[in-house]
Parts: C-alpha cells; sequence; structure tokens
C-alpha cells in the first residue's frame, strides 16, 4: 500500500497490530493539518482500540486500514477505511454514542456513495458505510441489511462490541469479491460537486483544485481558467480593457469558473485579498445569489465556531458578501454617479457624487467583473421602463430616459476605469427566460458601437444558433479586436455526471429531431429518466431513489398553472423561499426533499438536484408533430400563444427555454410527469375541470413515451 496525503495513517493489519496505540496516535497527530484538539486525540485513540480487537479476529493480515481518508467533494475525512476480502468498509465513529442520529446515518452513507459515484477504484465494489455508536446496543439494524442496485449497502449501525459480528455478517452474503487493487488509496478521483459544495470547498480554501472533473478529451475548467487569467494579466500589464464570453452546455461548471476566476484574482494565493487587485462574482439570478451566499456564510461562521473564533454569522454574511452580489446593486451603485437627467443621451459623471481616484477613476474598486448568466441581462427598453419608475435597489433614484442597455451600461462602468479593466461573460446557449432579457447580441452591438477599443476573446462556440440567434459571426464581422478560442468553451457537464449527453438529448428532444430516441438509450443505463402521468408514482420514484442528504424536488415553469389539483404549490417569490427549499434538511418542510412546493425555470437557473420531477403542465403541448404554446387567462381557460408578433415570438422563445432549463437541473435522474387530465363530466353533461381536458396532455405523454422514455 502507498502512503497518500489523501489520509492521516494507513498500513496493513499485521503492521497496525504490531504498532502500540501510542504510536499511531502519534502519526496521526503528526500528519494532521493544525493542532488537534483534545476531543479528536481521545476519539482516535477510542478508534485505535476498538480496531486493534476487532483486527486482531480477521484473518487476512496483508489486509489494509486506512484512518481520516480524505473525501474532496465533501470537504471531509472517513473516520476509518477497511479494505478486507474485496470489500470497502467505511467507519464512521460516535465515541459515547448511545443513540443512532438520522445525520449521522446519511452521513456515512453520503461517504460511500461518494466513492461508489466518483472514486475510480471503488465503481466495481461492495461498500459498506457502517455507523458505530460505541454504546449502541440494539442489533435489530443488522438483521434487516439491504443492498441497493449499485452494491451501496444500506447504511448499518452497531457498537463496538457488534462490530466484529457485523463485518462476518457482510462477508457471508458477499464471500467471492474480487481484492481490491493495491492503489486504491491513490485511486484517480473524479468528483462533480454541486454548485453550493463546490463554492463552500473554493471559499474555504481559495483554490478550485479537487473538486472539478478532468476529461482527457475534452477542455477542461482548468484550461478555462487558465486562459481567462491570462487575458487578465494581459490587459493589467498593457493597460487595456478587455471582455471575454465563456460558453458552456448545461451545467458545464460556468459558474464555477466565475467563482473561481474571482478568488484567484482577489487572492492571488494569498490568505488575504490583494488590496486593488480584486475581482467581484455578479449574477441577476436572486435566488443564486442568495442561496450561494447563505451557505457560504453558514460554512464560514461553523467553521470559524469550530476553531473557537468570535465571529457572528452576521460577520460572514458581510464578508461574502463582497465576494458575491446581485448585479442590478453593482449597476446601482454606478447609477448613483451620473448626471441626471441624462442629457443628449450620454451618460455624464456627476463630480458632485462621485470622487475621481487616479487609478481607477470614477469606476468600482475592481479591475475584473464576472457577470454570469450575461445572456440575461436586460434590453434597453426594459431597463429604461425600470429607471424610469425608480425601481433601483438602492435610493430609488429616478432617471428618465435612460439611454443604454443593461449590457452596455456595465461596459460604461468598468470603461471608468483609468487603468484596466476586464469583463467575464458567462453565457448559456438557449437560456433566456424572461422578458426584456436581451440575449448576448445586445452585447456585441455595445462593444461594437460604443466600445470599439475593447478586446473582445469570444469562445467559438458562440457562433453555434443557440447565441445571439447565429449571427455572432455577422455581428462582429466588422471589429477588429476580435480572438476566438476553444478553450472558452466547456463541453462536459459536471452537473450530470452519469450523462454527459443529458443536455444534448434534451435538446433534441424540445427540438423535435429524430435523433431524440438515440440519444435517450445511450445515456438511460447511466442517467435514468422516466415517464408518469400519476404524480403519485412520481412521488414515489424520488424518494426511492435518493439516498443520504442528496436532494430532490419538484420543478415548474412559471406558466403552469394548474398544478394544485396535483398536490403542487408553487414556491412562494422571494430569495429567501429559495435558501430555505435549497438549503434546508430533509426533516424541515421548507425543504425541496418534501415534494409539495414546487420551484419555477427562475428559482433554479444556476443550481441544481440530484433527482428531479418535471411537472409538465399544459402550456407546452405535442400536437401535429410540432409544439404548441398557451397562457392561462388566470380563471377559465387556456390561450394559444401564436407567433403572429415579435413579442409573441419572444414570449415562445422563453416558454420553450423554461423547459430546456428544468429538464437539466438533475445531477443522478429525473421523472417526467405528464398529467393524465380531468375526463369526468357532471350528471348535466358538462366537463367537470375544463382546464385539465385529456387533450391537453395526451399529445405531449405520446411524443415522450415515442422516444422510448421508460414508463413508471
Amino acid at each position: 500500500m502507498k502512503r497518500s496525503p489523501r489520509c492521516l495513517f494507513n498500513s496493513n493489519f499485521e503492521k497496525f497490530l504490531s504498532l502500540d496505540t501510542n504510536t499511531i496516535l502519534g502519526i496521526l497527530c503528526d500528519n494532521y493539518h493544525g493542532t488537534a484538539l483534545t476531543t479528536t486525540i481521545e476519539a482516535w485513540k477510542s478508534e485505535i482500540v476498538i480496531l486493534k480487537n476487532v483486527v486482531s479476529k480477521l484473518s487476512d493480515k496483508n489486509a489494509q486500514i486506512i484512518f481520516e481518508y480524505d473525501i474532496p467533494r465533501l470537504g471531509k475525512r472517513i473516520d476509518t477505511v477497511i479494505l478486507y476480502r474485496g470489500i470497502v468498509f467505511c467507519l464512521e465513529f460516535k465515541v459515547g454514542e448511545s443513540r443512532a442520529l438520522e445525520m449521522d446515518i446519511d452521513q456515512v452513507l453520503d461517504y460511500a456513495l461518494d466513492l461508489k459515484n466518483f472514486h475510480r477504484l471503488s465503481r466495481d465494489k461492495v461498500i459498506a458505510p457502517i455507523l458505530i455508536a460505541t454504546k449502541y446496543t440494539d442489533k435489530s439494524n443488522q438483521v434487516q441489511m439491504s443492498v441497493y442496485d449499485d452494491s451501496v449497502i444500506n447504511p448499518l449501525v452497531t457498537g463496538e462490541l457488534g462490530i466484529f459480528e457485523l463485518i462476518q455478517n457482510i462477508l457471508s452474503r458477499f464471500p467471492e469479491e474480487n481484492p481490491v487493487d493495491d492503489n486504491w488509496i491513490i485511486s484517480p478521483y473524479a468528483p462533480t460537486p454541486t454548485i453550493v459544495e463546490a463554492a463552500k470547498k473554493l471559499y474555504e480554501n481559495h483554490s478550485v483544485e479537487d473538486i472539478t472533473r478532468h476529461e482527457a478529451d475534452n477542455v477542461s475548467t482548468d484550461n478555462t481558467i487558465k486562459y481567462i487569467l491570462d487575458v487578465i494579466k494581459k490587459s493589467k500589464n498593457n493597460r487595456e480593457k478587455s471582455i471575454c464570453f465563456v460558453t458552456g452546455v448545461p451545467g458545464a461548471g460556468k459558474t464555477l469558473v466565475g467563482l473561481d476566476v474571482a478568488v484567484k484574482q482577489t487572492y492571488q494565493g494569498n490568505d488575504k485579498p490583494v488590496e486593488d487587485e480584486g475581482a467581484v462574482y455578479l449574477s441577476g439570478n436572486g435566488p443564486l445569489v442568495a442561496v450561494l451566499n447563505e451557505a457560504l456564510a453558514k460554512d464560514n461562521y461553523k467553521k470559524c465556531k469550530d476553531r473557537g473564533e468570535n465571529k457572528k454569522l452576521t460577520d460572514s454574511r458581510r464578508e461574502v458578501g463582497k465576494f458575491i452580489q446581485i448585479i442590478h446593486r453593482y449597476r446601482d451603485n454606478m447609477l448613483a454617479k451620473i448626471k441626471n437627467p441624462v442629457e443628449n443621451g450620454i451618460l455624464v459623471i456627476d463630480p458632485e457624487k462621485a470622487i475621481k481616484i487616479a487609478e481607477s477613476g470614477y469606476g468600482e474598486v475592481e479591475h475584473v467583473a464576472i457577470f454570469d448568466e450575461a445572456q440575461r441581462s436586460w434590453t434597453k427598453k426594459r431597463l429604461a421602463d425600470y429607471l424610469k419608475r425608480g425601481g433601483t435597489y438602492g435610493n430609488k433614484l429616478k432617471v428618465p430616459n435612460f439611454p443604454l442597455s443593461e449590457a452596455a451600461f456595465l461596459i460604461w462602468a468598468l470603461d471608468q476605469r483609468e487603468d484596466w479593466a476586464t469583463i467575464v461573460c458567462l453565457v448559456g446557449g438557449g437560456q433566456e427566460i424572461n422578458t426584456g432579457e436581451a440575449g448576448i447580441s445586445e452585447w456585441i452591438k455595445a462593444l461594437n458601437n460604443v466600445f470599439p477599443h475593447w478586446k473582445v476573446c469570444i469562445s467559438s462556440k458562440l457562433t453555434e444558433p443557440e447565441y445571439a440567434e447565429g449571427k455572432v459571426n455577422e455581428l462582429l464581422q466588422k471589429n477588429k479586436n476580435v480572438t476566438y478560442s476553444d478553450n472558452l468553451h466547456l463541453s462536459v457537464s459536471l452537473r450530470s455526471y452519469r450523462a454527459e449527453k443529458l443536455s444534448a438529448f434534451v435538446h433534441a428532444m424540445l427540438a423535435l429531431e429524430p435523433n431524440a430516441r438515440d440519444l435517450y438509450n445511450e445515456i438511460k443505463d447511466k442517467y435514468p429518466i422516466v415517464l408518469t402521468r400519476d404524480m403519485g408514482k412520481a412521488k414515489k420514484w424520488l424518494h426511492e431513489k435518493v439516498r443520504g442528504t442528496e436532494r430532490t424536488g419538484v420543478l415548474v415553469t412559471k406558466e403552469s398553472a394548474r398544478f394544485k389539483p396535483l398536490g403542487i404549490h408553487i414556491l412562494a417569490p422571494g430569495d429567501e423561499n429559495a435558501v430555505h427549499w435549497f438549503l434546508e434538511d430533509k426533516v424541515d418542510t421548507r425543504s425541496s426533499n418534501y415534494l409539495e412546493d414546487a420551484a419555477t425555470e427562475i428559482q433554479v437557473q444556476g443550481l441544481e438536484l440530484d433527482y428531479t420531477c418535471v411537472l409538465w403542465d399544459a402550456d407546452m403541448r405535442y400536437n401535429n408533430k410540432k409544439w404548441r404554446y398557451y397562457k392561462f387567462n388566470g380563471q377559465t381557460k387556456w390561450v394559444e400563444q401564436t407567433p403572429d408578433t415579435e413579442n409573441k415570438q419572444e414570449l415562445i422563445k422563453y416558454m420553450l427555454n423554461a423547459y430546456r432549463v428544468l429538464l437539466t437541473r438533475a445531477r443522478a435522474g429525473m421523472v417526467i410527469c405528464v398529467p393524465a387530465g380531468n375526463s369526468n363530466k357532471t350528471p348535466s353533461g358538462y366537463w367537470e375541470d375544463s382546464t385539465r381536458l385529456p387533450e391537453y396532455y395526451d399529445g405531449t405523454y405520446q411524443y415522450l413515451k415515442s422516444i422510448g422514455l421508460d414508463e413508471i
């Protein structure tokens, strides 16, 4: 067995038994990062004594024992791993405890699932998660041992006196397993964290290493980050302005790239931010910013508390808030500096409202601004209407006749710096989901018409139809400052670790392309997508799939209207509700796992769950080999939306994109529920519910069935 920095101690059984307890304890303390707490040392001592007794009874002295094995994705360590007769035993100790808490059972199951899904040399192994509450005496759990389809044993619970017997029971269930690879401890690790997990790890360590997946045949996030940082460096050295456009398939890690660039630029290898060299991550997605801020703040607060530091949760929220901000607040801070009213359609800084600083001029302090979901920036009309009403986040300042789109104004804001600046635009294709979202073409028009001196670095994929209606080449034809690069495209989905082709399948399905069935057949074994007409069956499927602290939830479009008869309610607006939905654990009724409140595309874009139910309402229907679009009039009927005006065409695009967003939120699998509708009639012959006629749903159901989706 090779020694590895991934653990604090590892050896074969024979060596483990030959070393005295204090020697092993000394090795653990020497390899520990920092000073181990007295309670930690005492727990290690108990674990060593207990396991020496267990190991002495096991015959294969060449088997391996590993203490404090690192789980990169979760940022935690497994107390002990035993590799014995082809089985991976994950042991989590709760020294002195007599009860088995559900949160502790979930913890050890999470470890096992992480190894199964991401640890290459564990993928084909039986994995046995065992919670050891040392004073626990109930043996009923051992008799009820069950195994999931992927050879992960349902978590087992025992006290210190039952460990050997429990291991023997597992060995009798799996007597002829192939040996575990000798290099298990240094196995390649391909984690695919949720955006919340990744942000926590990134913020804690100021590094993206060990939390992203590396693919030999695809441009990795590392290459994209390196390219952007190089553009930033050149901009600084040459004292120029630059902008990068990063594209990627849904779930490819665009947000993670943005966060990592912001961290690397801000900290530059130091523990404290580098003064006047910082970056800010900005998003117009309120739920995303709120969820990330709260998750990072709570995680930072907990770690500080564990270290004995006197820090309030409000302090952590304030610290994180400087790093991740809602884009409207950044925008409004610059608006407060301009002369108002605007004359002749030109923005001018009012020297009575702002102080000019030598290098930064009238700009903000950050040299680098990362705009997530740049395609959702507002059109000139939407921003002008908003500011005309005085709808800013800050001081409710009214700005009549505002002359720029949001994209143009944000470039203008960075252009106020006297020295240099870089903008990074993270672009999702086909994900504009709100009226008034300008798409990426507005950024390009602003660069061409107002800021021709800016250097433009652009993803080679930005020319495809899903971005700016395929007109990027045409729009940039006369711009001489453009550089195209494959390094600015992320081609592999990190969200769906079991199915990199999920986004291709969803695109083909929504585009009614004939290869949708073939793509489904390619992914269904690794990434289950099932179909039902019964919401009860959908919920049952989700409950059976989700394990440990995995998250599940119901999703609907914002145009959905007839979901209440199915026992589903829409998650109330407000970022606080999204925070509860995404972050509360499964015992909290506000959690997504309760499957009562459904989130819309507005609330989930940029975020993800492990398993989802997409509830397909009558707002988008398959009929006569095409999609037809409807809005509910609020009382009695659906009204078809035909593409007879520009506004209707825009609305239809947003409705289609809404389903694209919902169908790409699940990391591990999803169920699509197309309701059966209500076919009942009253005694007088009227429909009992004319808003949910079966014909509104049948076409969609038959189309999805024709693709080959498995029914439940």
